[in-house]
């Protein structure tokens, strides 16, 4: 499991709290994005070494309870399966103050390289990684910087 703390910004919801969709991805994409840099692998240097990153397979989220601008949210991302080329994430938010859910859903990442016409092909998933995200405590939790 890995999860973070975030403020709800102005204009990642209505006025009732109701949680734009695209910012529900947003949130859990950049906890995703931030586990990959705690655990060493950063996007851009996966990029940049082997032309490969974790593209968005299949996404699900549905809204459950409000968060407004200002609230504090955690954000939790749990491994569910991992395939040759697939990771499988849980993903649920909620609010610091009380535990409340704000969304839940699932994500299925691909491993994929960049091919030289642009296109992109799944590829096995490094066993480095397979491990960073496998063992026991490894992954960690990050608070927002003050």
């Amino acid at each position: 499991m890995y999860s973070r703390e975030l403020i709800v910004n102005w204009g990642e919801s209505d006025p009732f709290g109701l949680v734009y969709f695209p910012l529900m991805l947003a949130w859990f994409n950049d906890t995703e994005h931030e586990l990959l840099r705690a655990i060493g692998y950063p996007t851009d240097k996966l990029i940049r070494e082997s032309r490969t990153a974790f593209v968005m397979g299949d996404v699900h989220f549905k809204f459950i309870g409000p968060a407004a601008y200002g609230d504090k949210i955690r954000t939790i991302i749990h491994l569910a399966k991992m395939t040759t080329s697939t990771i499988h994430w849980d993903c649920k938010a909620v609010q610091v103050r009380d535990g409340s859910t704000v969304c839940e859903g699932r994500a299925i990442r691909i491993h994929a390289q960049i091919q030289d016409d642009g296109n992109i092909a799944s590829r096995p998933i490094p066993e480095e990684i397979r491990r960073a995200l496998s063992e026991p405590g490894a992954l960690i939790n990050l608070e927002p910087p003050e």
